[in-house]
């Protein structure tokens, strides 16, 4: 069970001044001599999110769909929580107790925080369902006058 801190980071491009954004995060060792770590875009995610590289894998670019970032921040949520279950089951109750409630407390509070996002992600979809329906109302064809 690792969580990694990644980041999106800005490289040179052509001349010295001219910089872009990279369109996957990743971690600062994989940064190092690439570009510089836009600290403010740290994000953590689990170990097995990460490639060899140290770079996030199937990561949402910058330009993608907000709706698809969350489900990516849920599945990452989830994937940390199941680390800190596994771990859990690992050690004795006796002599590691202390340790192993930390981590289910962990996990479960990963699990809630994937929750509140499943629950905001359901909102948006119904809102535009909504938004969608009221247009079907208003817009009237040719031929239905």
């Amino acid at each position: 069970m690792t969580d990694m801190y990644v980041y999106y980071f800005k490289r040179p491009r052509g001349t010295a001044d001219a910089q872009i954004l990279s369109k996957r995060r990743a971690t600062l060792d994989a940064i190092k001599g690439k570009g510089e770590a836009v600290m403010e875009s740290q994000i953590v995610v689990d170990h097995r999110e990460v490639d060899d590289n140290g770079f996030v894998i199937g990561g949402t670019s910058n330009e993608s769909h907000p709706t698809d970032e969350c489900w990516s921040q849920i599945r990452s949520l989830e994937l940390r929580a199941n680390s800190r279950d596994s771990a859990a089951l690992e050690l004795d109750e006796h002599s590691q107790g202390a340790c192993k409630y930390m981590l289910q407390l962990e996990g479960r509070e990963l699990r809630h925080q994937a929750k509140k996002l499943k629950d905001q992600v359901a909102g948006t979809m119904t809102n535009t369902r909504e938004d969608w329906s009221g247009v079907r109302n208003v817009v009237q064809f040719a031929g239905s006058f």
